[in-house]
């Protein structure tokens, strides 16, 4: 079964668009999916299916000025003006809307890159809610310059020019993200070594990642990301709620594994229990790589399993 829902933005601007897989079968609980900068969450459908046939009911919506919400309010790029917990409060109103519909099931949020960074908000204000989070493609405190990016871009903001677009600030901002890359074509090469989901991935009519960013949301992605990287972060998520952690070692987001072991050694040093996965020689989706990601997505499900 498919439920399409629909609600506005907590940008109070955009109406976001969003989907509940259902299983046909007996759920044993929810699973709700957060997806990344510039892309949509229909790329999740191998991993949607996989969690359905593990019994889970699967909820995803596409953010503001992101896939078919962008399209359907004609903001491709632009996340609107209220700040940079926009994407967040907005996942908890998809969380809402499910659980009006399907309540009392053990409720887990799977958040990847930009997702991740989300769910982190979310694990702060909202992690009681939660049965588990699961944080993938975790980015570090070091994945972009996130102080010259709020020297560059607040001015801009505060001038009146947030939804104007400039591609060579989203340029100097990703650009780390090529540091270990020989030879660039697409732009992309940083999230797999795949080329098949490379070209997937730039080719995709859904995925804003080619397209101009506003500078305003840019400027929220930053402050996103300097939010949840410190350890004062880590001090208001939950002491009870489990957390598992899992990257790619060569994934630039999250610092080629050391990222993701300094937000592990957050949660250890502020008595969390999180299990922590880098997997070798891998980029940043993980979940998509075709010797990779029936493995990621088991040890998703385990996780989710155990915490039941």
């Amino acid at each position: 079964m498919l439920h399409e829902v629909s609600f506005l933005s907590y940008n109070e601007r955009d109406k976001v668009y969003g989907w509940i897989y259902v299983p046909a079968a007996k759920p044993k609980g929810i699973v709700q999916l957060v997806h990344g900068f510039g892309e949509h969450s229909r790329r999740y459908f191998h991993m949607i299916s996989k969690f359905m046939d593990a019994g889970y009911i699967v909820a995803a919506d596409d953010h503001v000025g992101h896939g078919k919400t962008a399209v359907e309010n004609d903001t491709w790029g632009n996340w609107g003006h209220k700040g940079p917990q926009t994407m967040m409060e907005d996942e908890h109103t998809l969380k809402q809307l499910v659980q009006e519909k399907y309540p009392d099931l053990p409720y887990f949020i799977y958040g990847h890159s930009m997702g991740s960074i989300i769910l982190r908000q979310f694990m702060a204000k909202y992690g009681g809610e939660l049965a588990g989070a699961i944080v993938c493609g975790t980015v570090g405190p070091d994945a972009l310059p996130c102080d010259k990016g709020i020297e560059l871009l607040k001015p801009l903001v505060d001038a009146g020019k947030g939804d104007e677009a400039d591609p060579q600030l989203l340029g100097l901002l990703l650009g780390g993200l090529f540091s270990r890359i020989e030879e660039v074509k697409l732009g992309n090469e940083w999230i797999c070594h795949d080329e098949y989901v490379q070209i997937d991935h730039a080719n995709d009519p859904f995925d804003a990642f080619t397209k101009p960013t506003a500078n305003e949301a840019l400027l929220q992605f930053i402050e996103m990301i300097a939010e949840v990287n410190t350890k004062e972060w880590a001090e208001k998520v939950p002491k009870a709620l489990p957390i598992y952690n899992i990257a790619g070692s060569e994934d630039p987001c999250g610092s080629f594994g050391e990222g993701v072991r300094l937000v592990t050694e957050w949660l250890d040093e502020t008595g969390h229990d999180v299990a922590t996965k880098v997997y070798e020689g891998y980029r940043h989706e993980i979940h998509n790589y075709n010797d990779l990601k029936d493995e990621v997505e088991a040890g998703i499900i385990d996780f989710m399993n155990s915490n039941i």
